[in-house]
């Protein structure tokens, strides 16, 4: 306090012990902005945020408190990736220093906690179902969620991505992605249920090859059932409509499908398939189809950064960071290459046992 004094800092201790989970509630009331990012930030404070820090009173919070709570929540298995979680701390660095220019506190805890590449965990051999595998949660799921299944397995896409999977993604030899399930999706009141793929604008798109067997899942889906026009209106205000392959298709049916629904389906799949580990829990989630698409493909020698791409990811940084070890024969292969170049192995010479045989024969 002496020192707060002397650098003529005016911190009224009554305001700093209001608890973090009530300041965050006022902060979010008081962001101008958009309805998807304020359901994805209120979502983090509920889920996340509160449980592990809420009851702590604004002064009471230090550095560490936020270095432990970053990594809690991304090796704890709240399925959240790297790049979300440093998202996610922006919002709660902000929401700290608003505390900061509040004279609630001194100095902001929050600020630059981050997951640092090094950090990043490599995905889990087991966490990557087999191909057999793949096949028994399909053939457990719901019936109209089983092309969800393949379209994640085959195409790498995220599960919102294949959420919101229409008539227009069809291409020859391809499908292009260009609108992900929004999070308010399954809510009554939601008047934009597909917003821009992660990472990109509303214009932009990415393509993906298709294996054989994915065009004859989307061929026999639409063999059962028939897609169904969504309406909504995007970003800039122009009216779009998508021949969607997982909305409702009976009236009063209600709302798209969440992400919640399909994992909730999924988890269930793996239960009756038998796919669970020691404590009989559901051994995958919808990610582990996506890591399967993606070590399927480096395993078999498609290069890193056509995956990257293929997947969405900013960077092939982070790709490398969560599946470079799987990477089949680099090992091998550098090994090889390093021989060759310093110590090549003497060529073999094929003519002498031949010629030595005919010279015992001539003698």
């Amino acid at each position: 306090m002496e020192q707060d004094k002397q650098t003529r800092v005016r911190v009224d201790p009554a305001r700093s012990a209001v608890p973090l989970s009530v300041w965050a509630g006022e902060w979010l009331e008081r962001r101008v902005i958009g309805e998807g990012t304020r359901c994805n930030y209120a979502g983090f404070v509920r889920n996340h945020l509160v449980p592990s820090l809420g009851r702590k009173p604004l002064a009471g919070l230090a550095r560490r408190d936020f270095e432990r709570f970053v990594q809690d929540i991304y090796r704890g298995g709240a399925g959240l990736a790297a790049s979300t979680v440093n998202d996610r701390m922006v919002m709660v660095a902000a929401i700290m220093e608003a505390a900061v220019v509040d004279k609630r506190i001194t100095e902001n805890p929050a600020r630059g906690i981050r997951i640092s590449r090094r950090d990043v965990v490599a995905v889990d051999e087991d966490a990557v179902p087999t191909p057999a595998e793949v096949d028994l949660i399909a053939a457990h799921i719901t019936p109209p969620f089983r092309l969800a299944v393949y379209l994640q397995a085959g195409t790498g896409q995220r599960p919102s991505e294949a959420m919101a999977f229409s008539n227009e993604c069809r291409r020859s030899g391809f499908v292009r992605i260009r609108w992900q399930v929004s999070a308010k999706a399954h809510r009554e009141d939601c008047q934009a249920p597909f917003v821009p793929l992660k990472h990109r604008l509303e214009k932009e798109s990415r393509d993906i090859p298709t294996a054989l067997f994915v065009e004859q899942e989307i061929d026999d889906h639409l063999r059962r059932w028939k897609p169904v026009p969504v309406i909504f209106t995007g970003q800039k205000g122009k009216r779009i409509r998508l021949e969607t392959f997982f909305a409702p298709r009976q009236p009063g049916a209600g709302v798209m499908p969440s992400i919640a629904s399909y994992g909730y389906q999924f988890k269930k799949a793996c239960l009756l398939a038998g796919l669970v580990d020691l404590d009989g829990k559901a051994k995958y989630t919808p990610r582990s189809l996506r890591h399967f698409f993606a070590s399927t493909a480096l395993a078999n020698g498609v290069p890193i950064h056509e995956v990257s791409r293929w997947l969405g990811h900013r960077s092939v940084k982070t790709t490398v960071d969560i599946y470079g070890h799987l990477l089949p024969g680099a090992w091998e292969r550098c090994r090889e290459v390093l021989q060759r170049s310093m110590r090549p192995l003497p060529l073999e010479v094929t003519s002498l046992p031949s010629e030595a045989a005919s010279s015992s024969v001539g003698n």
